[in-house]
Order: structure tokens, then C-alpha cells, then sequence
């Protein structure tokens, strides 16, 4: 049984951890309001982004569609862009996304196809080099930048399009979180090359009005589907962002509370044995006046 110094040393040990856990929290809790407001609002534009993408791309006939969105013509090698957190300590955050990203990879390689993995995030590298090291073909690291930009989503797209045009992989997709609610975040993939178009409403009601394109539709589509590919990977930083910092909130608000129930345990524990140790005390101080 451990000695009440050690007791003592032990719930003071639990009580600082508590403090860290619950800064943790409220720093969580302050930063998840801006990532949320940033996350929302770029959703509009990705969204309209492809809506403008499918009407454009009604337009053009298939021999005239850019490489990025007519693809190689093969499905034999898959680039998997995989999006995590810089840290830890948000729960199972990182560890859905990369579960996700090896579900695909298995799935892909039991069906012959070449696998290629970008990590962008040390938690995704971290999970994925124990069992995919030999896969993975570049990481970016994005610990340095305090609040993630364009300009960061921008270089990912410039060295994706750079494999692309090299002819590295046929097929691209994006893995992230979408953030739904501080207890929700939900593992999402996305294809990314060639272009996937959606068939949404907005591109569907306005497919009947007659559109003349300068310069010609394909060669919009060649300047608006790289840019495209940046907006989607910055849709996915900033949806990450956001649900990192609510994955943190809900882990910290946790160990707070677990924290908080240790100490009580300990102290209760404390209390037992202080009382018995002083218990014993008083009998023998009273069997030694007897024997007197």
C-alpha cells in the first residue's frame, strides 16, 4: 500500500495535470470559434466553385476536356493526399482520418493498383509509415504556420499538379475531416483529379440558359480547375482546423473530468489511511498508558 507521502505527492501530481488539461480546454475552446467561422465560410465556395465547374464543363465534349478533368484514360495508380493534425491530444481525430486513408489503401492494393500516399500533418505520417513507409512519397509540414492560409493549400495543389503532369498517378484523392459539431467530425474522401463534377442542383436549374464563353469553355476550365484543386485542399485544411480544436475541446474537457474524479478517489484513499494511521496511534499510546 503506498505511504501517505506518496499519496500526497501523487494527488498533487493529478491536480497539476488537471490545470494543464483544463488551459488546454479553454485555448481549445477560444480557437474553435475562428476555425469553425473560417471552415463555413469557405464552404459556399467550394461549393459554388463546382457548380460553376459543371456548367462550364457541359460545354466542352470530351476530347477537348483538360487533362485534369478528362484524367490519363487509366485507373492503375492512386495518389491519396492525406490531411491530418500537426499534434495530438484531440481524441481519435487523426486516428479516423488515417483509419479511413488505410481502408482505401488496402481496398486499392487487393485490387492491384498501384498506391502512392502524401501526408500532409505528422500525425497521418506517424500513423501511416508502420504499415505504408514504403508508400508514402512526400510530407508536408505545416507545424510552423500559425494560421493556415491560401497560400499553404496553393503549394500542396502546385505539387500535386507538378506529380500530375509528370505522370506519377491517374487518380487523386483528398482525405479530411468534415467538422460538424464539436462531438461530430466525420473521416471524408474526395476526388480531386480528374475533376469529379458534381450533378448539383444549382448546376442542374440553370443548365437550361445558353452561355458564350471568352476565351473558349476549355480553356477556362484549364485556369479554373487548378484553382479548384487549391480551394478544395484549403476547404480541407480549414475543415480540419476546426475539427482539431473540437476534438481537443471534448479529449481536454474529458481528462479534466477524469482528473477531477481521480483526485476524489485519491483523496478519499488519503483520508482512510491518515485516519487508520492515527487510529493505531492513539491504541498504542493508550496501551502503553495502560501497561504503566
Amino acid at each position: 500500500m503506498a505511504s501517505l507521502k506518496d499519496l500526497r505527492n501523487r494527488i498533487a501530481s493529478v491536480k497539476a495535470t488537471q490545470k494543464i488539461t483544463k488551459a488546454m480546454q479553454m485555448v481549445a475552446a477560444a480557437k474553435l470559434k475562428r476555425a469553425q467561422e473560417a471552415a463555413e465560410a469557405a464552404r459556399p465556395y467550394a461549393e459554388r466553385m463546382g457548380a460553376v465547374l459543371a456548367n462550364i464543363a457541359g460545354a466542352v465534349a470530351g476530347n477537348d476536356a483538360p487533362p485534369l478533368m478528362a484524367g490519363t484514360g487509366k485507373d492503375d495508380t492512386h495518389l491519396l493526399v492525406v490531411c491530418t493534425a500537426e499534434r495530438g491530444l484531440c481524441g481519435g481525430f487523426n486516428s479516423q482520418i488515417a483509419k479511413l486513408a488505410r481502408e482505401h489503401i488496402r481496398a486499392l492494393l487487393g485490387q492491384g493498383k498501384t498506391v502512392k500516399v502524401l501526408c500532409v500533418g505528422k500525425k497521418g505520417y506517424d500513423a501511416l509509415r508502420r504499415d505504408y513507409s514504403k508508400h508514402i512519397i512526400d510530407r508536408v509540414d505545416l507545424r510552423d504556420v500559425k494560421k493556415i492560409g491560401f497560400e499553404n493549400a496553393h503549394e500542396i495543389a502546385r505539387k500535386v499538379i507538378g506529380l500530375f503532369d509528370k505522370g506519377e498517378f491517374d487518380v487523386c484523392t483528398l482525405f479530411y475531416s468534415e467538422f460538424q459539431s464539436v462531438m461530430s467530425q466525420v473521416p471524408t474522401a474526395q476526388q480531386i483529379i480528374p475533376a469529379a463534377v458534381p450533378a448539383g442542383e444549382e448546376a442542374a436549374t440553370s443548365s437550361d440558359a445558353v452561355y458564350e464563353y471568352e476565351p473558349e469553355a476549355a480553356a477556362i476550365l484549364a485556369d479554373l480547375i487548378p484553382r479548384n484543386i487549391s480551394v478544395q485542399i484549403f476547404r480541407a485544411l480549414l475543415e480540419n482546423a476546426a475539427g482539431e480544436m473540437g476534438a481537443k475541446m471534448t479529449a481536454m474537457d474529458s481528462a479534466t473530468r477524469n482528473a477531477g474524479e481521480m483526485i476524489d478517489k485519491l483523496s478519499i484513499t488519503y483520508n482512510r489511511q491518515r485516519q487508520a494511521q492515527i487510529t493505531k496511534e492513539l491504541i498504542e499510546i493508550i496501551s502503553g498508558a495502560e501497561a504503566l
